[in-house]
């Protein structure tokens, strides 16, 4: 269902705090459930999936051109949840033993409104791996409005101090599959030294393809103490065209940390797009490396978890930021995307499949006298628990002190 951005501008003016206007959004969903503007309950494709279904662009041509671009979610801490991936060593074995488990997975992303499915290669190392977690990405994405990504990450190399051609060979291996399967854009994320991250950016940027670099760093910088600003412009240097940070930390310090990258990307006089896929999880107690050196982390995180309303404040806080790829990494479920994808409606011109259930806002008049509207907006959650023992007081055996590693 195509909607016009311009019935969205006047109903945003009187909203006091950037949320989604109750009456528009209600007439939204009513629009969507009755099939307008696609033959389709909601304009969608027989799969479920949005009725731009089709749109052949690139991803640097949906960014030039203004367009938000929602990621997927996470499927690391997803699927372990679910029983398929093991903690600890989070490899994707599941790609080949379930692959009906990633590939419903991409698909519930998907309806949730993500226009990106990345492939599940986080540290994949194993050619079987990588190809069918791509072959998977592509199968899902086909079926809606979205884009195949494949992506490589930091390597065990790296910290064993092993040399520049030695990690870079590792990244050549990945990228080999990558461009056999033909996927759309590559990233490299996860890094949370930039100079590994530029060897990564470097390697794929030979691929001719799009390339994006995520690091999993804070405002802070990362792991050597490079300022987030500067890591930024060493990865656009390298060729990365969208740059940002994911994972590691929540969304409103991963937003702070992305803001200091475009600073640093505009003072050196350079252009790029960026990206922002934070935790699902409140950590305002975590120093350098996250969420990775809680005493929660990482079986008992769930009382950290952020609710849809904290997403929705995120996507807004990533929008006026203008950071125009906006997703989730760990703890990121397909519901948190589809608050993603709600609360940009308006600039994004469609509401999600997975919409059609969800009584947000005014919707839920239709069928109750109480003004849940109201209760909602002012509903003062305790989201992260923050008068938690883990919040107020550290285990100091738990706490891990930052310790560059010994390199050029």
């Amino acid at each position: 269902m195509s909607l016009s951005p311009s019935v969205f501008s006047v109903a945003y003016k009187s909203t006091k705090n950037g949320w989604f206007q109750q009456n528009v959004f209600f007439s939204l969903s009513r629009d969507w459930t009755r099939g307008r503007g696609g033959g389709k309950p909601g304009g969608c494709s027989g799969t479920g999936s949005p009725s731009l279904v089709g749109d052949q662009r690139g991803i640097i041509e949906r960014l030039n051109a203004g367009e938000v671009v929602i990621g997927d979610g996470g499927f690391v801490f997803a699927l372990e949840k679910r029983g398929y991936v093991k903690a600890g060593p989070w490899t994707p074995e599941v790609t080949v033993t379930h692959p009906d488990a990633v590939r419903q997975l991409h698909r519930e992303f998907l309806r949730a409104g993500a226009n990106v499915m990345q492939a599940y290669t986080f540290y994949a190392s194993d050619d079987k791996l990588e190809n069918r977690a791509c072959d998977l990405a592509k199968q899902v994405a086909s079926e809606g409005d979205a884009l195949a990504a494949a992506g490589v990450c930091q390597t065990p190399s790296y910290l064993s101090c092993k040399s520049e051609a030695d990690v870079k060979a590792i990244f050549k291996k990945q990228l080999d599959v990558f461009m056999k399967r033909n996927v759309d854009f590559l990233i490299a994320e996860y890094f949370e030294h930039v100079e590994e991250a530029v060897w990564a950016v470097e390697v794929l940027k030979t691929s001719g393809k799009p390339v994006a670099a995520s690091m999993c760093i804070g405002p802070e910088g990362d792991m050597h103490g490079v300022p987030a600003g500067e890591c930024a412009v060493r990865l656009v240097k390298a060729g990365a065209q969208i740059v940002g940070v994911n994972c590691h930390f929540d969304p409103m310090t991963s937003v702070k940390a992305v803001k200091l990258m475009k600073e640093g990307v505009e003072k050196a006089g350079l252009k790029a797009h960026f990206m922002v896929q934070p935790l699902a999880y409140h950590v305002p107690d975590s120093t350098y490396l996250g969420f990775t050196e809680l005493p929660e982390f990482p079986f008992a995180l769930e009382p950290r978890m952020v609710t849809r309303w904290d997403v929705h404040k995120y996507a807004r806080e990533a929008y006026k930021a203008g950071i125009r790829y906006i997703g989730g990494c760990c703890g990121f479920e397909p519901y948190h995307i589809r608050a993603v994808a709600e609360e940009l409606a308006a600039e994004r011109g469609i509401i999600p499949p997975a919409s059609e259930k969800h009584g947000t806002w005014c919707a839920g008049l239709e069928m109750h006298t109480k003004p849940w509207v109201r209760y909602w907006e002012n509903l003062l959650h305790a989201s992260g628990l923050s008068l938690g023992v883990s919040l107020r007081a550290m285990l100091t055996c738990c706490s891990t002190k930052r310790s560059p590693l010994p390199r050029k």
